[in-house]
């Protein structure tokens, strides 16, 4: 039970080490993961659509 203990307690001075991002930080990182996850959407979504065509047309000739 003492090493559980002890485990909790490191934990818990470790966790008060640590420097977190403040509110401004996290909502910019999470505006650009968004934009960046739309960006690549787009183009995959565009890729596929013309990939899409490009074997409709092979297939029709």
């Amino acid at each position: 039970m003492t090493k559980i203990g002890q485990f909790f307690r490191e934990s818990k001075a470790e966790l008060k080490k640590v420097v977190w991002p403040s509110r401004a930080d996290v909502v910019s990182s999470v505006k650009v993961v968004i934009i960046s996850s739309i960006i690549l959407a787009v183009i995959l979504g565009a890729l596929d659509l013309g990939f899409t065509k490009g074997f409709e047309a092979l297939l029709k000739a």
